[in-house]
């Protein structure tokens, strides 16, 4: 079986479904020659084969070296063309193509196939020497990096002086001359580097830069992406192999990137940006500022310089978006005022444009609601409920004559950090928990690992589609770029803003959305979709409008329930303006350190007799009562889960000497008292010690309050009219036995009152799950307390774990943070058995979970899978965990 697939006009091995095969690169390739539109013909080489090349300590198989040798003389064949150099010369561009996007994580080389002999006839059959020279160049700094391993920053020094020599400030504006000496001082450079002379031979080029790519699916910026957006390791990438056209050869050639919406705010049209006598890596990396494709204040921009050009582009966008049903991120070229597409791919896009392009396209007809549903990524959601800056407070920095600068406005959103100049030192700062912001000439790959830690991302140079702006959109980082008016000192560890110095170190602050920096901190506020939420001035064609659009699908889809965890009133109202369906986990515990009411706990835990204990019970249970009152307010007619106490009493004593001397002198006992009982309460591992339903049982007197708070709570609001629907969780159950004692000494509470609500627990030790058929007899509902459980039962803590746990996910003896997204092979078949064991008892039981792993996409997977009714996650998680648990949903359906 073939592992070489060609692509042209006249022959198209694969299409568009093959992504896994093909990358997506490869696939997208395919179809656009099987859709007829303009593709530089060419083959790739599968993915499979990258695995294979790589277990086999990057041995390329002799069947594929074969195979790759029969599409050569296909692609030859093809164009008329020989890479050898016996005809008209070919030139190859070699590229990676994962199965998704990475941009800029792997190596690319362009121009392969030149050498002294080829370049000649190069400028012979073109007509254009310097065309023939500046190619040539750019090759060998290229292959030089990708493949020998050479520095770029020394071929970039060699090109400075020739520059400065000159007197130029462009590298187009470089003569002939210039060139040729560059490609003289290159090939220098390399013999003194490598003590080998830069390969002559373009199939010696091939296999070199075939291998590279190869390699580069394991260099450390591909493996820290993948790690960061969860791709798998072992899917390896596919090469492409493609014809060159150039972008180079004049003022009628270029190169663009351009999308067919708005990346950054969805709206439809095309966005993007071009340079003219340029190659691809001229746009993406940043060096050059490009021009607008579209802009009609701006005679550079093509659709002036290029009007026919420019239309056949949107013609061709149009037809791509129409058959990929989605916004597309292609890459052109012009050659000679003839384009050719390179790729596309399904744009990446910040959360606000996710969600109005999924809205327009379903709106436009091109896809169902389904398919709207699918286009947005469940955690990019989080992303269109991030804070913006304090308009009043950014006002008066601006008063004052604290701006800065401004670039372009390329990654919505606001950031407040400290200057920083490299991806090393962002990381050290963000370790010891400063905010930072990184500030680049332009980013590179390279910086991976400094912008995912970084608040937000500003560049001196690059356009709105460099490296720096396409990765802080996919990581939903506020982004500045192309400050011109900014210049980094990276030596002096300043930046500069005409007459202004900042050093590194300095707080400033970054507006993603307006493109404005400044200097000083700048405090934030609600997102615009919260605040409209908030007010209820959701208008049409709104943001607001467009989100409840999406959630009403999401709730028709979804079969698995979405609650939140909120202990106050303000969580319980954004949890709900959001779509929450009630509280799947109220923390009392956290009710208890209001300034009005940590006395009180206080002196229960050090009462010397029940009496005393008791009257400060009696203390507290109004408190409570309030609290829970103020909730059933907010969810009237939703379901709240009230987990009474589960932490170790220690944790609410004085540790501060004048603390504790308060405490002492409010209670008439001596200071020596409280420090003894504060001695006899700490226990050596609180996690598993006297907590939960084990301080129910030891203290009844403690739950019995909670009840009769929680009881008095429902009484009050029924009676108002509000439809209280209070559930009873008992925490740390590991035996039916415990839950039957608890529900002994509270059941008479709630009958008292004449009420019936149901008492249930949280499973959250192994115990529990392997007992979970015997502990159904006696409770109502089960909530799974995943967090806990993962620490019993992986015997992790979450305080402490976090010194080793990166390096297991390194070694891949975790996939992932188990505390992040659910152990599903251990911790969840705890899950799934007690699911089915609990069902087995009591059919008709009420499964949910709780924690962290409620708001986490591949979780809720899981937990769909497992059939539990509904997931809690925090307030602001609660729209990642709808469209999560619908897109599960579509899936089986799939």
């Amino acid at each position: 079986m073939s592992e070489v697939y060609r692509f042209s006009k006249t022959v198209t091995d694969g299409d568009g479904t093959m992504r896994g095969l093909l990358g997506g690169k490869g696939a997208g390739l395919a179809e656009m020659c099987r859709m007829g539109v303009p593709v530089p013909p060419g083959f790739t080489i599968s993915t499979r084969c990258c695995i294979s090349y790589l277990d086999e300590g990057g041995q390329l198989p002799e069947d594929v070296r074969a195979d790759v040798m029969e599409k050569m003389k296909w692609l030859e064949a093809e164009l008329g063309k020989s890479l050898s150099g016996d005809g008209p010369p070919l030139l190859l561009s070699v590229r990676s193509g994962a199965r998704v996007s990475m941009p800029g994580m792997m190596d690319t080389i362009l121009n392969l196939g030149l050498n002294d002999r080829t370049v000649a006839k190069l400028a012979e059959q073109s007509g254009n020497e310097r065309f023939a020279y500046d190619s040539f160049r750019r090759f060998i700094q290229m292959y030089s990096n990708v493949v020998l391993g050479l520095s770029h920053s020394d071929f970039e020094r060699i090109l400075e002086d020739v520059r400065e020599d000159e007197g130029v400030d462009l590298d187009s504006q470089i003569s002939l001359d210039g060139l040729k000496r560059i490609v003289e001082e290159y090939k220098d450079l390399v013999l003194e580097e490598t003590d080998q002379a830069f390969p002559e031979d373009p199939y010696d080029q091939l296999w070199g830069a075939i291998n590279a790519v190869f390699e580069s699916w394991n260099n450390d910026r591909a493996i820290l992406y993948r790690k960061i957006n969860n791709i798998d390791h072992k899917w390896g990438t596919a090469v492409n192999v493609q014809s060159m056209v150039f972008g180079n050869m004049g003022d009628s050639s270029g190169t663009g990137v351009c999308f067919s919406r708005d990346p950054s705010t969805g709206e439809p049209g095309p966005y993007g940006e071009y340079l003219r006598n340029a190659q691809g890596e001229d746009v993406v990396a940043g060096i050059r500022t490009p021009f607008k494709i579209d802009d009609p204040n701006d005679p550079e921009s093509m659709a002036a310089c290029w009007p026919e050009v420019y239309q056949q582009l949107l013609d061709t966008l149009g037809v791509l978006e129409k058959h990929f049903g989605d916004m597309q991120d292609t890459e052109f070229t012009v050659e000679n005022g003839r384009l050719f597409l390179l790729q596309t791919r399904n744009g990446k896009r910040t959360s606000r444009a996710s969600l109005r392009i999924a809205i327009d396209l379903y709106k436009e007809g091109l896809i169902d609601k389904h398919d709207a549903v699918r286009k947005v990524e469940p955690d990019s959601m989080s992303q269109l409920l991030a804070s913006e800056f304090d308009q009043d407070a950014k006002q008066k920095l601006l008063d004052s004559g604290r701006l800065l600068g401004r670039g372009l406005n390329a990654g919505p959103g606001a950031a407040t950090g400290v200057v920083t100049l490299s991806a090393e030192k962002a990381v050290e700062l963000q370790e010891e928990g400063i905010p930072v912001i990184l500030v680049r000439e332009e980013t590179s790959p390279e910086d991976i690992a400094g912008m995912h830690v970084s608040s937000g991302i500003l560049t001196q140079r690059g356009g709105m589609t460099s490296h720096a702006a396409v990765v802080a959109r996919g990581m939903g980082k506020p982004c500045v770029v192309g400050c011109t008016t900014m210049v980094v000192h990276t030596a002096e560890a300043a930046i500069q803003f005409g007459k202004r110095t900042i050093r590194e170190g300095a707080f400033i602050s970054i507006d993603g959305t307006t493109g404005e920096i400044l200097e000083g901190k700048i405090p934030t506020t609600a997102s615009p979709l919260i605040q409209q939420l908030s007010a209820g001035t959701v208008e049409p064609g709104s943001e607001g409008e467009q989100f409840a659009l999406l959630m009403s699908w999401v709730d028709e889809i979804a079969k698995i329930k979405v609650r939140t965890n909120a202990d106050a009133p303000a969580d319980a109202k954004i949890a709900r303006l959001l779509g929450a369906v009630g509280i799947g986990l109220c923390r009392t515990e956290h009710m208890f350190f209001g300034e009005d009411r940590i006395q009180h706990v206080r002196k229960m835990i050090l009462a010397a007799d029940e009496s005393t204990r008791n009257e400060a019970l009696a203390a507290l249970q109004p408190f409570q009562e309030n609290d829970f009152y103020e909730l059933f307010k907010e969810m009237n007619g939703m379901p709240v889960t009230i987990r009474l106490l589960d932490p170790p009493l220690h944790e609410f004593l004085p540790h501060g000497d004048s603390l504790i001397e308060g405490l002492a002198h409010s209670m008439g006992i001596t200071s020596t008292a409280v420090r003894h009982r504060v001695k006899d309460l700490e226990e050596a591992n609180p996690m598993l010690g006297h907590r939960g339903c084990r301080l129910g049982i030891s203290h009844p007197s403690i739950y019995r309050m909670q009840v009769a708070a929680i009881v008095g709570a429902v009484v009050r609001a029924r009676a108002e009219g509000i439809d209280a629907q209070a559930e009873i969780m008992v925490p740390l159950v590991g035996a039916q036995a415990e839950l039957d004692k608890v529900k002994a000494s509270i059941q008479p509470v709630v009958r008292e009152a004449d009420l019936d609500l149901p008492i249930g627990t949280m499973i959250e030790i192994p115990r529990a799950a392997l007992t979970a058929d015997e502990i159904a007899e006696s409770a109502d509902f089960f909530s799974f307390g995943t967090n806990d459980l993962t620490q019993c039962g992986m015997g992790l803590s979450r305080d402490d774990s976090g010194s080793f746990l990166p390096l297991y996910i390194d070694a891949g003896i975790y996939a992932r943070d188990p505390f992040k997204s659910i152990d599903q092979k251990g911790i969840g078949k705890l899950v799934s058995m007690a699911a089915d064991m609990g069902r087995k008892t009591r059919p008709g039981i009420k499964l949910g979970v709780c924690g962290e792993h409620g708001g986490d996409p591949d979780s809720i997977r899981f937990f769909y899978k497992v059939g539990l009714d509904y997931v809690s996650c925090s307030p602001y998680r609660v729209p990642i965990a709808k469209l999560a648990a619908a897109r599960a949903s579509l899936e089986e359906g799939a």
